[in-house]
């Protein structure tokens, strides 16, 4: 199956051999001694995986479930009326299929699949960036697509990447992509990150955001068994970042919060002809976000965390 698709998670592996997750996660880390695949978070990919991005079709079999979930969660902080940003990847992609449905919405991106997701809603105003197409995401990256971006100012950016830890924030394989993923970020006054958690505590070659530079991460609930996971969300949180956890096993998107610590370095400053009114703009949630489930609350409770590691 790793031959065949360059990735496969392990769920996906334990429901085709129709055992349990530990089973196949002990029979993957034999292979991985055989020098057959290299274990990721949540998966296995081809050996050399660390250094080389999987494409489209590799990642559309990771952590289905999470991205809809976190997709659904995250369309929640869209507004009528914004601008925003939105970057290349599977999750953001989910995002985009939902965003379709939010009137006036401004949508300025590099990646075709997002453009694609948004086709065809007729309240919706697609901006692509311009760029050299790079196959393997279906994004535009190079010089082209940095410059276009430059003297752009929307209110959020939506971005996902290939690993995300508390030391040195969002992170990708790929040089080209990160490097538009920066531009994409100064383009915004608030961050969001989407990342299931397979990506939490991986770290990758380039750097796109720094911790410090990123206002929410939107993710799905780690397993019980994944005290990395967890730890790295409480480290997240201890930084800043605020957090919101979608769960998907039951079929509903909720949002839940940990708790956040210093807002030192957060950007914070009105944008043209964004409507504020107290208690909103990108430190906090808005009234009109406060109507949705997708609201992460300002002050939360540490006992979250020491549920997950008790788990």
């Amino acid at each position: 199956m790793v031959r065949a698709n360059g990735a496969v998670s392990l769920r996906e592996l334990a429901r085709v051999v129709q055992t349990s997750e530990v089973t196949v996660r002990r029979d993957v880390r034999a292979l991985e001694a055989e020098g057959l695949l290299d274990r990721r978070h949540g998966g296995a990919v081809l050996p050399g995986g660390f250094t080389r991005d999987s494409g489209i079709p590799q990642k559309s079999h990771l952590a289905t479930a999470e991205k809809t979930a976190i997709a659904d969660l995250a369309a929640g902080l869209v507004e009528e009326g914004e601008a925003i940003v939105v970057g290349a990847g599977t999750t953001t992609q989910e995002l985009a299929r939902r965003l379709a449905r939010v009137p006036g919405l401004t949508v300025v991106t590099n990646s075709l699949l997002v453009a694609q997701a948004l086709a065809h809603a007729n309240r919706v105003e697609v901006v692509m960036t311009g760029g050299t197409l790079r196959g393997s995401n279906y994004a535009l990256v190079g010089s082209g697509a940095e410059q276009s971006l430059q003297g752009l100012r929307v209110s959020r950016a939506f971005l996902s990447g290939s690993g995300l830890t508390a030391e040195r924030g969002l992170s990708t394989s790929n040089m080209l992509s990160a490097s538009v993923d920066r531009a994409l970020v100064q383009a915004a006054a608030e961050v969001v990150v989407l990342a299931d958690h397979t990506k939490l505590g991986s770290d990758t070659m380039f750097q796109t955001v720094p911790t410090d530079l990123i206002t929410r991460l939107v993710t799905d609930e780690p397993p019980g068994h994944d005290d990395r996971a967890a730890t790295e969300l409480q480290a997240l949180a201890d930084q800043g970042v605020q957090i919101a956890v979608a769960g998907s096993g039951s079929g509903t998107t909720t949002a839940e919060s940990l708790p956040h610590g210093r807002q030192q370095g957060r950007r914070d400053m009105p944008l043209p002809g964004q409507r504020r009114t107290p208690g909103s703009g990108p430190g906090g949630p808005g009234p009109q976000q406060l109507r949705s489930a997708a609201v992460v609350a300002e002050q939360g409770d540490r006992a979250r965390v020491a549920d997950l590691r008790r788990r």
